[in-house]
């Protein structure tokens, strides 16, 4: 089967969806001269993501990875030694550290937080003269969540505005891989400065409590943020076999800050172009026939915020149906967009946004033993973003010239402006 060239500034993202759902569960794609298996059926991506034969390390399991890494654009999203790239026990003993900081204790405490945080955006927000557009991808949707993470890891003030433009370089598709290269430089000299810092001055941050597991080997124990999947490992995990390297240190704090900023920034941006588009859908929300998590949760489903995930392995040779054999060091992309669209779980209107649809199950966090472990800190933004911008502005709307462009990226999947009218059309 001839691959599908996935094109790098999302602009063909409807034209792709159709084609994987047209050429089966599974097909060959061109990820930036990359060859992989995209997966679009959501019950198959649900099986492989759980399965103990596909894996996230392509150091130990793609033939290709010493050869690709060099000139590739996405090297770092397969070469960093963090938990997002690591399998089996790896994966388990990364996963427990991070954990730490997402358990349930910790994030319900947020919430007051992050209420607080988004009420000084509103308050901002406020000031905008009358009629004027505003952007709120700009002023709401990157804003809230780049400081959230700023608090969770103790970034300081000089330093938030810097990691924001390198995250949002990492997800840039269309740049080139000395352009990558350069970004992911400066990355880690941020990371470096931090780090140093927190040596220093350490704090209730999850950058001192890392740095600790670092330089002492010890490190709490973070069951309460594992999976249900990493629990029945049964693997026991001691202080000793909890302590990071130098190298996890820094790409650990890389991924916390990509993963928890861009994918949420997408989540609240895409929640509400739908609502803003769909005034029918936000006015049952006003009338209480559903709630804004029903609103989050249709808004990942239909719109997940990574439309293409790289890159899992096969480690062995792995049969699918109708006949497809991904081979031993095959890469796999999860296509989380198609997914959440595909007419096997969500009918042919599975592209439609509904807040009342039945079935609200989607992999927007992933699925298994790599679920994502800051799903409830983003269901936690998203939800209090949503409810406290329309209470604030009950005549929001879409300026009239708006023009919702996708961001430049094959994965991260939302818009470049989202400009809106505080005061609604007049």
């Amino acid at each position: 089967m001839e691959r599908l060239v996935l094109d790098p500034t999302g602009r063909n993202r409807d034209a792709e969806t159709a084609e994987l759902f047209e050429r089966g569960p599974a097909t060959p794609v061109d990820l930036l001269g990359v060859r992989a298996w995209a997966v679009a059926d959501p019950a198959l991506l649900e099986e492989l993501l759980k399965d103990p034969r596909v894996s996230k390390d392509g150091l130990q399991h793609w033939p290709d990875f010493a050869e690709v890494v060099p000139t590739w654009p996405l090297a770092i999203w397969v070469a960093a030694r963090n938990m997002f790239t690591a399998h089996g026990a790896e994966h388990r003993r990364l996963r427990r550290l991070v954990g730490t900081a997402f358990s349930v204790r910790r994030i319900t405490a947020m919430t007051g937080q992050v209420e607080q945080l988004t009420g000084a955006l509103l308050d901002d927000l406020a000031a905008t003269p009358p009629g004027t557009p505003v952007d709120l991808r700009e002023h709401l949707a990157y804003r809230l969540p780049i400081q959230v993470v700023a608090r969770l890891l103790g970034l300081p003030d000089a330093l938030t505005d810097s990691f924001r433009t390198t995250v949002d370089r990492v997800f840039d598709t269309t740049r080139t891989t000395e352009e990558a290269v350069a970004n992911l430089t400066a990355f880690y000299g941020m990371l470096d400065e931090l780090i140093a810092t927190k040596r220093r001055e350490p704090a209730d941050d999850m950058t001192s409590l890392l740095i600790a597991a670092r330089d002492t080997g010890d490190g709490e124990d973070a069951a309460e943020g594992d999976s249900g999947a990493e629990r029945d490992s049964g693997t026991a995990v001691n202080a000793g076999a909890s302590a990071l390297t130098e190298e996890e240190l820094r790409d650990t704090l890389l991924l916390v800050v990509s993963a928890g900023y861009e994918t949420t920034v997408n989540l609240i941006d895409n929640a509400i172009a739908a609502l803003l588009t769909h005034p029918e859908q936000l006015a049952l929300v006003r009338a209480g026939k559903v709630g804004w998590g029903d609103v989050v949760e249709e808004a990942l489903r239909r719109d997940a915020p990574v439309a293409h995930l790289p890159l899992r392995f096969a480690v062995e040779d792995i049969e699918l149906p109708g006949g497809v054999v991904l081979r031993k060091g095959d890469p796999i992309l999860a296509s989380y967009a198609a997914a959440g669209r595909h007419p096997s779980r969500y009918g042919e209107d599975g592209a439609v946004f509904d807040v009342t649809r039945p079935v609200k199950e989607h992999l927007a966090f992933g699925h298994g033993p790599h679920f994502c472990l800051g799903a409830p800190l983003a269901r936690l933004e998203g939800a209090t973003a949503l409810r406290m911008l329309f209470e604030r502005f009950p005549d929001l709307a879409l300026a009239p010239d708006a023009d919702l462009r996708p961001v430049e990226s094959l994965i991260s999947n939302g818009h470049r402006e989202l400009p809106v009218l505080l005061d609604g059309v007049r």
